[in-house]
């Protein structure tokens, strides 16, 4: 019993100890300054929409740049608020350190698919299924999609496809272009090859372009990549070939 006692007893002073320990480290000095700024900007590599000094630029504009201010007077909600409103930003993230910076790290949209349809319409689909513009200072690496496409087609059936593109490293590289014809059935135009491949409507592309991949190892790399002009893998286990004249 005495041992019961003793062990419950150690627990809570040491749990005591504990929040005694956070709440004087997380302590500040009152009115202490703002001592700097750490900024991050996440998917660099994959998107360059946003840079660092439009985003302290956006933050002076609203009076919100923690730089020169003191800690308390710092309100990280309202600057997240602030850069989530941003036309490039998916999420803004902002924090006080216990060493007194402010951090503040921001998440890019990422475009999966530019969609230059035949009424004139020039975006780009995002990979949370979200029309996002274009920008004429950074153009991102993807699909082009080309022909009638409709906003609705472009949302609802091309923004899988996208996903499908962008976490599959073959076909993410190897699909320049995707031409929708009137009847919205699908062309793709490939980086390697002189050829056309027709999936038909877009559904069950996975298994149509496992088909076709299976297709380039065993025959094109034996006949060559230029000697079919169209393969047609709209019916389920056909590869119908057109050759070049």
């Amino acid at each position: 019993m005495f041992k019961k006692i003793l062990t419950v007893l150690c627990t809570t002073l040491a749990a005591a100890y504990l929040l005694l320990a956070v709440t004087a480290f997380n302590r500040r000095p009152a009115g202490q300054a703002c001592a700097g700024l750490e900024l991050l900007i996440r998917d660099s590599l994959e998107a360059g929409f946003i840079t660092g000094k439009e985003v302290l630029s956006l933050l002076d504009k609203e009076g919100l740049n923690p730089v020169g201010k003191k800690l308390d007077d710092v309100d990280t909600r309202r600057m997240e608020e602030a850069l989530d409103k941003h036309i490039w930003v998916d999420d803004a993230e902002c924090y006080k350190t216990p060493g007194g910076k402010v951090c503040i790290e921001v998440a890019q949209r990422i475009p999966l698919l530019r969609i230059m349809s035949d009424d004139g319409k020039d975006y780009y689909i995002d990979n949370k299924g979200q029309e996002m513009p274009t920008s004429t200072r950074c153009t991102a690496h993807l699909a082009v999609v080309t022909g009638r496409v409709s906003k609705d087609f472009a949302l609802k059936e091309l923004y899988p496809f996208g996903l499908f593109l962008q976490q599959n490293d073959f076909w993410g590289a190897q699909t320049e272009q995707i031409h929708i014809l009137p009847d919205q059935t699908v062309e793709l135009a490939p980086r390697v090859g002189d050829h056309l491949i027709y999936l038909g409507k877009l559904k069950n592309y996975q298994k149509k372009l496992k088909r076709v991949k299976l297709f380039y190892e065993k025959a094109l790399s034996q006949v060559g990549w230029n000697k079919y002009s169209r393969i047609n893998v709209e019916f389920d286990n056909q590869i119908i070939c057109t050759r070049r004249e």
